[in-house]
């Protein structure tokens, strides 16, 4: 099967190196419009060309990596293009319900809607995946390309505002913690490239932690706070802070963003 992926940006070119690393076999094909602002390594995983035309042609599975605000024009320019007995279409663009992309392309195309993060170029991702009818019933192919990324969930569309928040803008949350992490690390004595290493397996570890326990978090915090000890008193000073409560204003406000 070949596996085709349209827009090469950040996201885009993440999903291109996870599938090629975790299937050196497959073949690949990516279009974006300035081939000549991506890594010039890419070649050796997959054909990189600027035709679109040659991406729908040449592939099975198309992944659409476009801005949201292009998608549908894009669909709309590419329509004749697209053969319900080949063709398989996953979008990855924010807010694009599947009924609006099925609208514009012939009948009988399947569609489906994922919402990977940037973590799939480690293979790390968590992939959020709603789908609509699919006469090719590819449901488990379009599975087994986004498990090589990391972790699938199935989830209904009307979740996928939500999915977004908490899974691919949740990448820059965590890091932002990290970030500031780090720079108590600093302050505490340690170089930037030290206090690095400490928090990102920490970060690590404590993930671990809740999926090999399937714990919650909660459960996890009682066995490192004693009484009258340093790590109550940090976190504690935190909440007081407002650590929680920004975060979960955070998340409603991006949510909020992404539903106007």
């Amino acid at each position: 099967m070949k596996i085709g992926i349209i827009g090469c940006g950040n996201l885009g070119v993440s999903l291109l190196k996870g599938i090629s690393a975790a299937n050196p076999t497959a073949k690949l094909i990516a279009s974006r419009r300035n081939i000549g602002a991506l890594d010039p390594k890419l070649s050796e995983i997959a054909e990189i060309t600027s035709d679109n035309h040659l991406v729908i042609q040449q592939s099975d599975i198309i992944i659409l990596a476009l801005k949201p605000y292009t998608i549908l024009s894009f669909l709309e320019e590419h329509a004749s293009l697209f053969n319900a007995d080949q063709h398989t279409i996953v979008s990855v663009a924010t807010g694009v319900p599947i009924d609006e992309i099925t609208e514009r392309i012939p009948s009988g195309v399947g569609v489906y809607r994922a919402m990977p993060n940037t973590a799939s170029s480690v293979n790390e991702s968590v992939t959020m995946v709603s789908g609509a009818d699919d006469v090719l019933n590819r449901k488990g192919d379009i599975e087994q390309i986004f498990t090589s990324l990391g972790e699938v969930i199935f989830i209904n569309e009307n979740l996928m505002e939500s999915a977004t928040i908490l899974g691919a803008c949740g990448i820059a949350y965590v890091l932002r913690f990290m970030r500031a992490m780090i720079q108590g690390g600093i302050e505490v004595g340690f170089d930037a490239g030290t206090a690095t290493k400490i928090v990102a397996q920490t970060m690590k570890g404590a993930a671990e932690l809740v999926i090999q326990n399937q714990s919650h978090p909660e459960m996890e915090i009682d066995k490192v706070t004693t009484p009258k000890g340093c790590t109550i008193v940090g976190l504690n000073e935190m909440e007081h802070a407002g650590f929680s409560s920004a975060l979960i204003k955070g998340i409603v406000a991006s949510y909020q963003k992404i539903e106007r």
